[in-house]
């Protein structure tokens, strides 16, 4: 088994469940020294799209999943088109475990939609995540509505 930081969508453990039925959530921490941003607006049918880039003064909450081989081709199935693998080092109450994420393979930049930042929100508070940081990702520009 590996271990998954996600950040999106995939931080909701009921999403996860019904993707990859036998990786558990592990625990939750965050990914210091990155920042969640968006991009490859061109990519995505609703705005642009999740990631993570570099940032000192910045962190970015995580999940952390125990995946199985089977649900890890899964998800590099669904995920391979537009991100990348990387590995860094998740800062949680159980220490500093190695995980592996994905990263936008394109530019940062764009705005993501309304319903894309509400689904992230969603997911980042049914996975435990502070407060601050839901209102946070709920207050970032977004698209309007029928906006290209």
């Amino acid at each position: 088994m590996s271990l998954y930081a996600a950040y999106g969508p995939n931080l909701d453990p009921a999403r996860m469940l019904r993707q990859c039925p036998h990786s558990p959530l592990r625990g939750t921490g965050w990914v210091v020294g990155w920042r969640l941003t968006f991009g490859g607006e061109q990519h995505g049918w609703d705005g642009a799209l999740a990631t993570i880039v570099e940032d000192p003064l910045s962190q970015v909450f995580v999940a952390l999943y125990e995946v199985t081989p089977d649900d890890e081709r899964l998800l590099d199935e669904w995920e391979s088109d537009l991100y990348r693998k990387i590995r860094l080092r998740v800062h949680s109450l159980e220490g500093e475990p190695l995980a592996w994420l994905y990263v936008l393979d394109a530019y940062e930049g764009g705005r993501p939609s309304a319903s894309y930042l509400s689904v992230l929100s969603e997911a980042a508070a049914a996975a435990g995540a502070p407060a601050d940081y839901v209102s946070e990702l709920l207050s970032r520009p977004c698209r309007g509505l029928g906006e290209s």
